[in-house]
């Protein structure tokens, strides 16, 4: 498995033994998604004990930055650790328009959050299979927890407001263009929202608001649109075609091809007949 490709998160498979084990102040907001078989654990943060119990697979521990925990395991514990930027969750806080003091992030043991759950399993398939995505969605699955985490364990006491502000038509035209001419790089998220002129937690709302879908959502249609119309042509192999697309390899630009065209595998070589299908309408 390679190595997570953001500069806002680092994603580790961990395996923790039977008996006691300390982690140390980490700089980072740290949360530990339990994945393996049910295992009886406590904790204690910052020497208060927070937490026993049975800990089952999709339980979440969210450690705050500088929070130093003490766990003692009955049994070999799996988790999936996420590391997120303090950066990250205070650009955040400010696009939700939070006050400094709401957008603290609190300790939480034992959890249960169905967005944060389904982005723990996500995250797990995705360093699996080697991050075929690239770093333009592991970014922003990193914006996604930032948000959650703040309103589900931070301070707020209201309902966070978001910026009213749209992206104009013109800086839109050009992030699209720009990604358009880089399929073949991987981009990042902060790249984009550095030529909107936005920062990462102001863009991507705004790109979704204006396109109608996430920005790596958009990102992989446009892959698969160039990779649709090199295989028309007829000339390159299916490896090329996924290279020059911006495709970790061929499997991936298969799926792609599938989930958005709702071709089959078989019918990729016979791409005559996707000219007929509907594509969206951005790519068009």
């Amino acid at each position: 498995m390679g190595a997570c490709p953001s500069s806002h998160l680092d994603v580790l498979s961990v395996t923790c033994p039977v008996g006691e084990l300390e982690t140390p102040q980490d700089s980072h907001h740290v949360l530990y998604f339990h994945v393996g078989r049910p295992v009886q654990l406590t904790c204690r943060l910052d020497g208060h004990e927070r937490s026993g119990g049975v800990h089952h697979p999709g339980d979440l521990c969210v450690l705050p930055a500088g929070v130093q925990g003490q766990w003692t395991m009955e049994a070999r514990a799996d988790s999936l650790v996420m590391r997120l930027s303090p950066l990250l969750v205070k650009e955040t806080a400010q696009t939700l328009r939070l006050k400094p003091a709401q957008a603290t992030i609190t300790p939480a043991m034992k959890v249960r959050d169905p967005h944060l759950e389904y982005i723990g399993w996500l995250l797990r398939a995705e360093q699996e299979a080697g991050y075929p995505y690239g770093r333009i969605f592991v970014d922003s699955v990193a914006a996604a927890i930032a948000a959650r985490l703040l309103r589900r364990f931070g301070r707020a006491t209201t309902a966070p407001r978001f910026s009213k502000n749209q992206l104009p038509k013109w800086r839109l035209r050009t992030v699209c263009d720009y990604i358009k001419g880089n399929l073949d790089r991987d981009l990042s998220l902060a790249e984009l929202a550095n030529i909107a002129g936005f920062s990462v937690s102001h863009f991507k709302p705004l790109f979704r608001h204006a396109m109608g879908l996430p920005v790596h959502r958009y990102v992989v249609e446009c892959r698969v649109e160039r990779a649709r119309q090199l295989l028309l042509r007829g000339d390159r192999s299916m490896g090329d075609i996924a290279i020059e697309a911006g495709f970790t390899h061929q499997s991936h630009m298969v799926r792609c091809l599938r989930r958005v065209l709702g071709i089959s595998c078989a019918d990729v070589a016979m791409l005559g007949r996707v000219e007929s299908l509907s594509l969206p309408s951005h790519l068009l």
